[in-house]
């Protein structure tokens, strides 16, 4: 691959673009930043020292000191997490912090592929590939229910589904990065797809963006 080659990978909850961005790392042999984990653990983290996510400036001061050493803490991929990073996430000064971190990663002489809602919008506009990857809220529910009931989480399918609406329109409707699809980003739509078929449809994309 060519150096600098960067992909981006966009979507919502459950869509599976985390799945597709760690296949496309493997393939082409790029490093795999899931951005979303950065703010499952500020809003964790935040939790933790007992602050409220609707503090901007104590969640902007939480993203501030994050270190990549904390990301494996496996509380940052439950289902509580993801509610928290998606209400930390709307504030302005925790996307600026967390700005420059994003953009380092993507700037590796070698290319990296960024998964999240705002990679090929806001963080590497110029990237030469970009994927929206989604899926219906019904199909993304059931996905991560069977996510989180094989971590051993007590939930119903019908509030998973809640929560992904209230996340979609969370994540879409805020004023900071807004979570859409960029212009030039191709549309892949994962609901009738087999992990396999997205993965493929999705190395597709990316060949077609090299070639161009």
């Amino acid at each position: 691959m060519s150096t600098g080659f960067v992909i981006t990978v966009d979507g919502p909850a459950a869509s599976g673009k985390g799945t597709i961005a760690g296949g496309l790392g493997r393939r082409y042999g790029l490093p795999v930043l899931d951005s979303g984990l950065l703010y499952r653990a500020v809003g964790v983290l935040l939790q933790r020292a007992g602050g409220d996510l609707d503090d901007e400036a104590a969640a902007a001061r939480t993203a501030a000191a994050l270190t990549a050493a904390q990301l494996a803490d496996p509380e940052f991929r439950t289902r509580g997490a993801g509610e928290a990073a998606s209400r930390v996430a709307v504030h302005p000064k925790v996307r600026e912090v967390l700005l420059a971190l994003q953009r380092d990663f993507a700037a590796q002489p070698g290319g990296a592929v960024l998964d999240g809602r705002d990679m090929g919008t806001v963080i590497c506009p110029q990237a030469p590939a970009k994927l929206y990857v989604t899926a219906k809220p019904e199909v993304r529910a059931e996905r991560r229910w069977r996510q989180l009931t094989g971590q051993g989480e007590a939930v119903s399918l019908d509030e998973v589904l809640a929560d992904i609406r209230r996340r979609d329109e969370r994540d879409a409707g805020r004023s900071a990065a807004p979570m859409r699809p960029a212009p030039d980003a191709v549309l892949l739509d994962t609901s009738e797809m087999t992990i396999d078929q997205a993965a493929d449809a999705a190395r597709r994309i990316v060949e077609a963006a090299r070639a161009g």
